[in-house]
This record gives C-alpha cells, sequence and structure tokens, in this order.
C-alpha cells in the first residue's frame, strides 16, 4: 500500500481524460458540437482536469464556487482551492443544458455540458483581482495595485480582458495536446509520478517550482529538500509565460544537464506540468502546493519571491498566506477536503565569497558585499543584455545553453529589475 499523501479532495485522483472506445465516441460525438474557443489559460486548466493534476475539480466553477474560492478559499462543497478554475465566453447563444465542445487553435480538447452561465461585469472582474492578485500591502482598490496593475500585472491584464460570460460544468477531456510528444519524459501525469515514487520507496517528497532557467539558488533548494525528504519533485510548468520568459524546452535541457552532472539521480525526478502562469504570487503558492498533492508531494518549496511578479508581493508573503488559512482545514470536516501539502519554507538564498559556498540569511554572518544575489530575472536581464555573468550564479554547462539561446534571438525582450529581483531588499 502506498504511504504517499492521498490526493487533494478526499475522491482519489479525478481523471476526466478519456481513452479507447469512450474516447473515440466521444470525438465523434464532438464534431457535431458547438465549438467554443478557449484561451491558453483554459486548455491548460483542462488538461489538467483531465490527466488528475486539479483533483477533485471535474469542471468548471460555478459562481458560487468562483465566489467562495476568491473570498474564503473554499468551494461549496467545503473543500479548499485557492484560485478560481473559470471558462469565459462572450457566445450570447449558448445555454444552461447545452453540451458544447471546447477547441484552441483548431484542435477539440473537451466536451462540456453547462450547467450555469453567469455574467463577469468589469466590477467582478476587478473584484476576483482584488481578492486573488492583491498583496497584503494594499490596503483598498484606490491604491497602488490599481495604479500600476492593469498597466504591469500580466494575471490582472488576464482577467480583465476575459469575456463577458463564465460558462460552468463537468468535461469530458479529449485530447492533452502538444505535451505527451513535443515533452516525452517529462510530462507526467500524478498517476505516473505516484507510480514512480512508490517503486524507489519514497513516502516524503518534496517539489521544486520552476518557471525560469535553474540556477545555483534552485539547485541548493533542491538539495536542502532532498537532505530531509525521500526525494525532489523539480516541476517545471510547461505551459505559456510572458513575454520575455525562457521557453520550455531551452528550461528542460538545462535541468537535464544539472541532474546529470550535480545530482545523486536516484534522489530527483524531473517533470513539466502543462499550466500557464496566473502570477498570483502567495495564492499561486497554495495553488502550487494544492495540485502537487495531487502528484503525491507533501512538502511544497516555498522561498523568496515564489511566483511573484515585479513587486507586487512581499519577499515572503507566499510561505506567510499557508499560516493564514488554518481555518482551512477547520471549515473542511469531511477527511482529505483541507490542503495536506505542507510548505518548507526557506530563507533567501545565495553564494557568499566568504563562506565558500551557497548559504542563506538564517546560516550567512557576512554582508551584503560579500553575496551573489541569485535571481531568475536577474539571469535573465544579463543573458538578454549580452551582459557578463557573475561567478557562482549558474553553473557553467547551462550558462553555455542559455547563452546559445539569447544568441540565436532575433527579437530581444527587454526584461525589468525590480527589487525583489536585484536584491535591493536584502
Amino acid at each position: 500500500m502506498s504511504k504517499l499523501v492521498a490526493p487533494h479532495g478526499g475522491k482519489g485522483l479525478v481523471c476526466c481524460l478519456l481513452e479507447g472506445a469512450e474516447l473515440a465516441a466521444e470525438q465523434k460525438k464532438a464534431e457535431g458540437l458547438k465549438q467554443i474557443e478557449i484561451s491558453a489559460r483554459a486548455k491548460g486548466d483542462l488538461i489538467m482536469m483531465g490527466c488528475g493534476g486539479f483533483s477533485p475539480l471535474n469542471g468548471f466553477m460555478g459562481k458560487e464556487d468562483w465566489k467562495g474560492v476568491c473570498e474564503k478559499f473554499l468551494m461549496t462543497d467545503g473543500t479548499f482551492w485557492p484560485v478560481p478554475v473559470t471558462l469565459d465566453s462572450d457566445d450570447e447563444d449558448v445555454k444552461v443544458g447545452d453540451e458544447i465542445a471546447l477547441v484552441n487553435n483548431g484542435e477539440v480538447y473537451a466536451t462540456m455540458q453547462i450547467t450555469e452561465k453567469y455574467e463577469m461585469t468589469e466590477e467582478d472582474k476587478k473584484w476576483e483581482c482584488y481578492q486573488v492578485f492583491k498583496g497584503e500591502g494594499e490596503e483598498s482598490a484606490d491604491d497602488i495595485f490599481w495604479k500600476t496593475a492593469l498597466e504591469d500585472h500580466p494575471g490582472v491584464q488576464m482577467v480583465m480582458a476575459q469575456k463577458k460570460y463564465n460558462l460552468a460544468g463537468p468535461v469530458k477531456v479529449l485530447s492533452e495536446g502538444e505535451y505527451p510528444e513535443q515533452y516525452k519524459g517529462v510530462y507526467l501525469r500524478p498517476a505516473e509520478t505516484r507510480a514512480m515514487f512508490d517503486e524507489k520507496g519514497w513516502s516524503t517528497v518534496s517539489a521544486l517550482q520552476l518557471r525560469n532557467p535553474m540556477h545555483r539558488s534552485h539547485e541548493f533548494l533542491a538539495k536542502i529538500s532532498i537532505e530531509v525528504c525521500d526525494g525532489c519533485l523539480i516541476h517545471s510548468l510547461i505551459g505559456n509565460l510572458k513575454p520575455g520568459d525562457i521557453p520550455a524546452e531551452v528550461r528542460v535541457k538545462a535541468i537535464d544537464t544539472l541532474v546529470e552532472h550535480y545530482f545523486v539521480k536516484e534522489n530527483v525526478i524531473q517533470a513539466g506540468y502543462p499550466l500557464d502562469m496566473r502570477y498570483a504570487g502567495p495564492r499561486e503558492g497554495l495553488l502550487h502546493a494544492t495540485f502537487r498533492q495531487n502528484y503525491g508531494v507533501n512538502r511544497m518549496l516555498i522561498g523568496r519571491d515564489h511566483a511573484g511578479v515585479g513587486d507586487f508581493y512581499g519577499l515572503f508573503e507566499a510561505q506567510e498566506i499557508f499560516d493564514k488559512i488554518p481555518y482551512a482545514t477547520e471549515a473542511c470536516p469531511e477527511p482529505g477536503k483541507a490542503l495536506l501539502c505542507e510548505p518548507m519554507k526557506i530563507d533567501w538564498t545565495f553564494y557568499c565569497y566568504k563562506c565558500d559556498g551557497m548559504a542563506s540569511l538564517r546560516t550567512c554572518p557576512h554582508n551584503k558585499e560579500e553575496r551573489v544575489i541569485l535571481s531568475g530575472t536577474k539571469l535573465r536581464k544579463a543573458l538578454s543584455e549580452g551582459a557578463e555573468i557573475v561567478d557562482h550564479f549558474g553553473r557553467d554547462e547551462v550558462l553555455v545553453q542559455l547563452r546559445e539561446y539569447y544568441e540565436g534571438l532575433t527579437e530581444k525582450v527587454e526584461v525589468k529589475m525590480q527589487g525583489a529581483a536585484s536584491g535591493d531588499a536584502m
């Protein structure tokens, strides 16, 4: 019997992906259904519902679940969930009871039975943004958050650009898109990672979330977790990012290099998941822990500015939010409905010349001038400008690969340096 943490929600892995004869029949049926074009974000959400990554979700949220998740981190049945999972549409003709096909760039990803259709006004969208994306430092909707969010916060921009209605209802997923072939051996379903952990005899598993190339600080975080857990899942986002971020295939190759040369391979697994970034900072940290639980992970690494964007969030706000949701357990009387994946909180990490190695604010007594401040944004800015990379920032083998990628770009994207990434706040 597996010793791994149970999937989130108390229902086991809820997988909406059809296979075999059932899949063939639903694909044929979908040919005659009204087609609704969906966003890349919704495509990723569908695939996660298909593979069980979003257990116990089996469809897009209705208005009461949307409201409860935004306001209280809870769905109407008492299940903890930190970020709304909704499907927007401008179609005036679809109505409750209709069955539709969900399409992205010409490919049918799912069919859906509409159980609810509700309008999202500009005030509704703004309320969602304020609940989900606002950092702890902002006191009202008229503060600095709204003065800068529409211009600089990609998560806010996505929500405010959503269409007039949200459609809710259960889905039958027909495709995992390009991921099984393009990322063969890296795109893994929760059932697959769980089987791998069981085969290795792991019961305590950490996860390292990555959307940037893996630098020395990431490597250090993973190795800290391996010291106290049975193993670490290096889990990269392979869905869409914002302009200027490094593509998944480049990051996957870099991680392969690091695992080959700098890790005990038996203690680490590299995998990827198909979501788009929501850039929800602390809330997204909770989402990362929630769906990692479905993959068999019970310790989520949360470092400095986890899932942050710009200077919208405090450096350790994504750690602190885990301490502010104890009511999730109290409000979830049924087993499994509370979040069981716990945070592994790590302080600001860096290379210290005086310590002659990687360290953190908890272990290094030296001053800022002795430290190499590491961040994905700082690395991308230096690479995009052809600047010299300071010693001990990244492994040489990886930096060679990243330089090759940037040298091949025909269009350069400006990378903005914020306080969290520059180290000014240390």
